[in-house]
């Protein structure tokens, strides 16, 4: 079995060189292949290994100086298709002392949340999967130029528990245990709205205290009644075909103890019908989605999740130019 503990310490040299702001180049140098396939969010969209740096890096540098990485999750583990993940979650913080990808600096504080997937093979990193939640920027610039959220939007927790950056030897039975209520959750997910909203059978997968942790632009829910109000409903009415059409989408699920993770570039594929999401008009597109996401597991149930969508893509899928418009605020 992968020693899945060792490829959690693999990345941790570039995650403290990026957390101090310095050697950065270097240490991806390191552990990242010169022919690595790197798919950004938009609109980074996908490079190779060696011009990550340049390409990604360098201009969040340039725009905060004294930026920072702030991992609350760390994990690994194999997905179904024996491949090795590692996957992070936190969030970039700094100054905005410039333009970033025109976004207007507002020479204060600034975060940034990001989630990474990483898969490591022969000590190598050799794909890279990542959203970083830029619309968030957007709104601590005051110019998002889209729908207002529905959702609660604010500088997202880490885990209530303090122990998402994953230590020690990788547990084989808690992490199957983990990955199989995730799996088994959403497969229930799929049956409506085909069944009734009972078949979802909410309850018995999330906590009650459930924090649901969407991107800029839909915003944290709260509880059950908060995650369907605030996500679900609005999701499931625009797009009642969610979950029907998986051909030709991998997905890559991976537990860690009590931690979950899965990825997939995309991983939905669903049709806009009705009114309701993003305020997006109802006009039958067909997107694609990219969803990174994470969950926590707190006896026997979902406590946390946090979910990545590479907004800015949805919306250019559907002809709307998100950095258009926003420079039309600035």
């Amino acid at each position: 079995m992968t020693d899945h503990a060792a490829n959690r310490a693999l990345i941790a040299p570039l995650r403290a060189a990026m957390y101090v702001g310095t050697g950065v180049r270097n240490a991806l140098a390191d552990v990242l292949a010169d022919d690595a396939v790197v798919h950004m969010c938009a609109p980074f969209g996908d490079i190779t290994g060696a011009a990550y740096f340049d390409t990604v890096f360098a201009p969040l540098v340039a725009a905060m100086p004294d930026v920072e990485r702030r991992d609350w999750i760390v994990m690994a583990g194999a997905d179904d298709h024996d491949a090795d993940w590692v996957g992070c979650g936190g969030h970039y913080v700094g100054t905005f002392a410039a333009p970033f990808l025109g976004i207007v600096p507002t020479q204060r504080l600034a975060h940034m949340r990001f989630h990474e997937y990483y898969r490591i093979a022969d000590g190598k990193i050799v794909e890279i999967q990542a959203i970083w939640d830029i619309p968030e920027l957007m709104m601590q610039a005051g110019v998002w130029p889209m729908a207002p959220s529905v959702g609660r939007e604010f500088c997202v927790f880490g885990p209530a528990t303090g122990d998402g950056i994953q230590s020690g030897p990788y547990d084989v039975l808690a992490s199957k245990a983990s990955k199989t209520l995730v799996v088994d959750m959403l497969a229930a997910l799929t049956r409506h709205p085909v069944e009734p909203v009972e078949a979802m059978e909410l309850p018995r997968y999330w906590s009650e205290k459930m924090n649901w942790y969407g991107p800029a632009g839909i915003g944290t829910a709260r509880g059950i009644d908060g995650f369907r109000n605030h996500h679900q409903v609005p999701f499931l009415n625009a797009m009642p075909d969610r979950g029907q059409a998986a051909g030709g989408l991998t997905f890559h699920f991976f537990g860690d103890g009590n931690y979950v993770g899965v990825t997939g570039w995309p991983d939905m594929k669903q049709t806009i019908i009705h009114d309701g999401w993003l305020g997006i008009a109802p006009a039958g597109q067909r997107i694609t989605m990219r969803s990174l996401d994470f969950w926590r597991v707190e006896n026997g149930k979902i406590r946390e999740n946090w979910v990545l969508l590479d907004l800015i893509d949805i919306f250019a899928q559907i002809g709307v130019d998100v950095f258009a418009r926003m420079r039309q605020m600035s």
